[in-house]
C-alpha cells in the first residue's frame, strides 16, 4: 500500500475517511481535464490504479468520458445517491462538493 501524499513535516497515514475513488471524483470536479498522472500523483495510487477506478466510475454512470485532442475531458454525472444504504439518502454530489470550497 502506498501511503498518501502528506505535507512537509505530517506523519503518513495508514487510511483515511474517503475511498480512493471519491478521491477521483473530488480530483476531476477540481479539474475536468486532469490527466491520469496527475491524478495518481495527487492521490498516492498507481495510474493503472486510476484508470480501473475510471473505468468503474463510467461503468456506474458516475462520469463519461469525451476527448479533445490528445486528452480525455472527464463529465461528471453526480446526481445519484450513494452507494451505502447508510449514505443513500445523500447524492455523490453533496459528497464531492463538501471538496470544493464552495464553488459548485
Amino acid at each position: 500500500m502506498i501511503p498518501a501524499p502528506t505535507p512537509e513535516g505530517t506523519p503518513a497515514r495508514r487510511w483515511t475517511f474517503l475511498s480512493n475513488h471519491a478521491h477521483v471524483l473530488v480530483g476531476l470536479t477540481a479539474n475536468p481535464e486532469a490527466r491520469v498522472r496527475d491524478l495518481a500523483l495527487s492521490i498516492g495510487i498507481t495510474e493503472r490504479g486510476v484508470q480501473r477506478i475510471l473505468g468503474e466510475l463510467e461503468e456506474e454512470g458516475l462520469l463519461s468520458r469525451s476527448r479533445d485532442g490528445r486528452r480525455n475531458v472527464y463529465t461528471l454525472h453526480l446526481d445519484q445517491p450513494l452507494r451505502h444504504p447508510l449514505e443513500a439518502h445523500r447524492t455523490v454530489s453533496e459528497l464531492v462538493h463538501l471538496f470544493d470550497g464552495g464553488d459548485r
